[in-house]
């Protein structure tokens, strides 16, 4: 059964730690996982130099593993295309040309159908608010996302896991308090009517691992933390592996260890599939 490493907010720019960037990439081609799953913001300012940069890292994942991308708000060109104003393909144009030319990839492994679900639109009348930081910040999916994904997660082969990749964490963060997409209590039914067993998030910039209960059946969010200067409360950088059982999901976070320059496997948390 597949193997899993879930990276997310890796930052190529400026907050981009060059250490636990090749840290990272060592742990890939040592461990050699089924998948590298990245859930978004591979670069800092959406600019081409950053994409170019997460080329390059997938590239090289891509020699021993299999990977799945989605963007994050941070790799999307908003002020191109602010409320539908302009030409919407401009969003992400860079981010098609160097990272991937799908927002929301289908991959198949062994043991798992893997999901792209892109939460991340710019600016746009579902996520104005009056914050104005968060403007281009707050996550969003529509009904035909939904329905999309429904129809990509029925076509998984018989006993597959059911693995959602997305950038915004529909679950509040511990620090701050906050959930990163819209109408979680709607996105998180429909995970559970569409028997969802995994879902693989980011963007809270603090790692952790949440069950949510349903009358149907529960659903594991796995949230990232970032690999960048940019963690959250003094947190370390850190990374999840998730191991995918017949019945079971065992997750483990690694966490960013400075003076031995490297990351460190803590607990392994199992959930029931």
């Amino acid at each position: 059964m597949p193997r899993i490493l879930h990276v997310s907010d890796l930052h190529f720019g400026r907050p981009a730690v060059p250490l636990q960037i090749d840290a990272i990439e060592a742990l890939i081609a040592t461990e050699r996982f089924d998948v590298v799953a990245v859930s978004g913001d591979v670069s800092q300012r959406a600019r081409s130099g950053e994409f170019q940069r997460a080329q390059s890292f997938l590239r090289d994942a891509r020699k021993v593993s299999e990977t799945i991308v989605v963007p994050g708000n941070h790799d999307v060109a908003w002020w191109k295309a602010p409320l539908g104003l302009g030409d919407r393909a401009q969003l992400y144009a860079d981010y098609r040309a160097y990272v991937h030319p799908e927002l929301e990839p289908v991959l198949d492994v062994p043991g798992a159908r893997l999901v792209g679900l892109n939460t991340s639109h710019g600016i746009t009348r579902r996520t104005l608010t009056w914050n104005m930081r968060d403007l281009s910040v707050i996550g969003d999916v529509t009904r035909a996302q939904l329905e999309r994904l429904g129809q990509r997660l029925d076509a998984a082969p018989a006993g597959a896991a059911k693995v959602v990749v997305m950038h915004h964490n529909p679950v509040r963060g511990e620090l701050s308090q906050r959930h990163g997409l819209k109408h979680t209590k709607k996105v998180l039914g429909a995970f559970a009517e569409m028997g969802v067993d995994l879902v693989l998030c980011g963007h809270d910039h603090q790692e952790a691992i949440h069950y949510v209960e349903h009358t149907r059946k529960g659903t594991v969010i796995s949230t990232a933390g970032t690999v960048s200067s940019r963690s959250r409360g003094g947190r370390p950088s850190s990374v999840n592996l998730i191991d995918v059982a017949d019945d079971e999901l065992h997750i483990t976070t690694w966490i960013w260890e400075p003076e031995a320059r490297h990351f460190a496997p803590g607990p392994v948390q199992v959930f029931r599939r």
